[in-house]
């Protein structure tokens, strides 16, 4: 049988100081918070707060809740059955809700996949579209996709609505995934079990199909987007769309995660954890959730409502994503397994230990739930469903 690595903190060599020094009282800038949106009056933010955990939050309290002791919990009347039939239950709703999300995603992934092929056609310079359709192309779950279709058929909008943005939003994951592969970045061989693009196509190629995919997302999302939906809906988008890839998003979350590697204990602590996984992975889940709710006509609190969840989901993903990394093999996961270990990278599991991280997950999952209750349940379901597919993800 496989033996499982152990994820210890673990001292690292030194490589370069990081650019981002501890934060003087000030939270981290909000990734995605839009130009176009709607301002609201200090006194109007007052009353409309919600009493919320960040993640950062949950991460904090989470690691000093390790340092006091256990509660003891009094048994509850009933017997053994009555305990276990409690415990069962959470369990059968929480696979139902996986079921209610694998039949969505199965629902959706054709006309998605369709519509994929169709927005990046077979033409001249054959060599580049081949590249592009290769890894476009290449399978997975599109969670990003269905999660913007998701969210703007929850607002009372439609699959054709959300279409556009959503292949556009794919195109975008697709970039970063060639580019993140490359030997200047993580060098890897594989991606979702197959060779990566520039193993195929080698890096010159790889690079511009990555460029030539980010250039027509948002193009995409101008010209092909519904004559039906107002232009200043369309324009936010992309608006907010840009903002989330670029140097406040994905690509400012991949310079920290660089700069990172190779750190010295202590020198990435968890809230510079917390903002490389926000930036670089939180960011594009989250517009995938705000825009399909924009094209949808959704009310401003709805659109924050949902990006906070949004938020909370992306930044378990990316702990689970750290679990994963060191206690699954490469052909569990479909690429190289055991990379951040090796290269010295700062990961939930070696700042906190593998329980520890795993509680993190567990409470972010229940706090993205939560923040779902008010919807309409069956229009929330896909919503649900993701949020403990990701949790139990096992790749």
């Amino acid at each position: 049988s496989r033996a499982v690595r152990h994820c210890a903190p673990q001292r690292r060599r030194r490589r370069r100081p990081l650019f981002l020094e501890k934060s003087k009282g000030r939270r981290p800038h909000k990734a995605c918070a839009s130009p176009l949106a709607p301002k609201r009056s200090k006194t109007k933010r007052k009353m409309q707060a919600v009493c919320l955990s960040t993640p950062a939050a949950i991460v904090r309290s989470s690691v000093r809740g390790r340092a006091r002791s256990k509660s003891v919990v009094a048994p509850r009347r009933g017997g053994v059955p009555s305990v276990r039939a409690a415990a069962e239950a959470p369990a059968a709703a929480v696979e139902a809700s996986e079921l209610d999300f694998a039949a969505y995603i199965a629902e959706k992934n054709a006309a998605i996949e369709q519509a994929l092929s169709d927005s990046v056609p077979e033409m001249y310079p054959e060599r580049l579209h081949e590249s592009m359709r290769y890894s476009l192309l290449a399978g997975g779950k599109r969670i990003r996709p269905c999660l913007c279709i998701a969210a703007c058929e929850l607002m009372g909008g439609t699959t054709d609505v959300a279409m556009p943005t959503a292949c556009a939003l794919e195109m975008i994951h697709t970039m970063s995934l060639i580019h993140d592969d490359l030997p200047s970045m993580d060098n890897d061989d594989f991606r979702r079990g197959k060779p990566t693009n520039h193993k195929v196509y080698g890096e010159e190629m790889a690079i511009l199909a990555g460029d030539a995919l980010l250039s027509h997302a948002f193009e995409y999302i101008g010209r092909e987007t519904p004559k039906s939906v107002p232009a200043e809906r369309t324009l936010r988008v992309i608006v907010d769309v840009g903002k989330c890839v670029g140097s406040e998003g994905l690509v400012g979350g991949q310079v920290v995660d660089i700069m990172s590697e190779g750190a010295e204990a202590g020198e990435v602590t968890v809230e510079t954890l917390q903002y490389i996984h926000a930036h670089k992975t939180g960011a594009l889940l989250e517009v995938s959730v705000t825009a399909g709710a924009i094209l949808a006509g959704a009310k401003e609190e709805d659109v924050e409502r949902l990006g906070k969840y949004a938020q909370l989901i992306g930044l378990a993903f990316q702990v689970v994503d750290d679990i994963l990394d060191c206690t699954q093999t490469s052909e569990q996961l479909g690429k190289t397994a055991g990379k951040d270990e090796a290269v010295g990278k700062a990961t939930y599991p070696s700042l906190v230990g593998l329980e520890e991280s795993k509680k993190i997950a567990d409470k972010l999952i229940a706090d993205a739930k939560d923040l779902l209750k008010d919807y309409d349940q069956e229009k929330a379901a896909p919503l649900i469903g993701l949020a403990d597919y990701i949790k139990n993800r096992q790749n």
